[in-house]
């Protein structure tokens, strides 16, 4: 394959994983009416580990040849994208994407105040309208702008937990293969979720007889194809793509779960919070501005 195709490839795919966790609200609300709180979560990422498991031992060299804190940072990744699970079901869906989509904000002052690395101008242009955005969507309902629950600071957390994943990754470098990193991030977010499962909720019923085909069903849909094809996908074609174009590209994903939200979850979506998502929207394109210019440390 050309590399012209493979960037094509890399970028169709990456369009249509962004729209597809869109939707990843859908399966988890309806296992949280089987299996409410974190253990609808718990049960998709257990199952995405299992299913990922047979590539772990195939690779299983490759794994342990891994740079150690390369692994704990793509398992940190895990655990922040099952917080962003559980917060769809306890927070509105629009509030949580928007509220983890402020990683670009967390990810400049990480690469500021703790790596001490240069930030140009349209870094700190981001981090004041992702702020400014921010306050729009939590002070929506005439309130302070502040988080208002368990799904406002669970998306808040997992964006964070993504920046400081996704900056470990990218100072150790990528060290696996797709499938086999899947795994590990898997196993992080069946590890986070298995530990938030039950200070969230008591343990739950089990399911009567006539709900086991639903949940087996929603289950393995979202452990499968969101969790365990999807992310490996994305994996994949990251590789094949500049971090500039494949943030962009991403942004599939919160315009698919902030419409769909809007017309299927009964969730509407005013003209304050629309503009706060706008901004958010705007703070990660400026996040992504390219800084070309000699002396400048590129890596932010």
């Amino acid at each position: 394959m050309s590399i012209r195709r493979q960037t094509g490839t890399a970028s169709l795919i990456v369009i249509l994983t962004g729209a597809l966790w869109g939707l990843y609200w859908i399966p988890v609300r309806r296992l949280d009416a089987l299996l409410p709180g974190a253990w609808g979560s718990l049960l998709i990422v257990a199952l995405a580990t299992l299913l990922l498991s047979p590539f772990a031992v195939i690779h299983r060299r490759r794994l342990r040849a891994a740079d150690p804190w390369s692994l704990a940072a793509i398992a940190l990744g895990g655990a922040a994208f099952v917080m962003y699970s559980i917060g769809l079901v306890h927070g509105r869906v629009a509030t949580v994407i928007l509220l983890f989509y402020l990683t670009p904000v967390w990810s400049t002052l990480i690469a500021r105040l703790w790596l001490r690395w240069p930030t140009p101008w349209p870094r700190y242009a981001a981090i004041a309208v992702g702020f400014a955005g921010l306050a729009l969507v939590l002070g929506d309902n005439g309130t302070l702008p502040l988080p208002r629950g368990v799904g406002d600071w669970l998306g808040l957390a997992s964006g964070l937990l993504w920046a400081l994943s996704s900056t470990g990754i990218r100072l150790r470098g990528e060290t696996t293969g797709a499938m086999e990193g899947n795994f590990i991030f898997c196993a992080g977010a069946t590890l986070t979720a298995a530990a938030l499962a039950p200070w969230l909720s008591p343990w739950p019923a089990l399911p009567s007889s006539p709900e086991w085909p639903t949940l087996i069903g929603w289950s393995l849909a979202a452990g499968g194809l969101w969790w365990a094809l999807s992310l490996s996908a994305l994996l994949w074609a990251a590789t094949r793509l500049e971090p500039a174009r494949l943030g962009i590209l991403l942004m599939s994903e919160v315009l698919v779960g902030v419409i769909s939200a809007a017309l299927f979850a009964g969730e509407p979506f005013g003209l304050q919070a629309s503009l706060g998502a706008l901004l958010v929207i705007a703070a990660a394109l400026l996040e992504l501005w390219p800084i070309s210019r000699a002396g400048q440390d590129t890596r932010v």
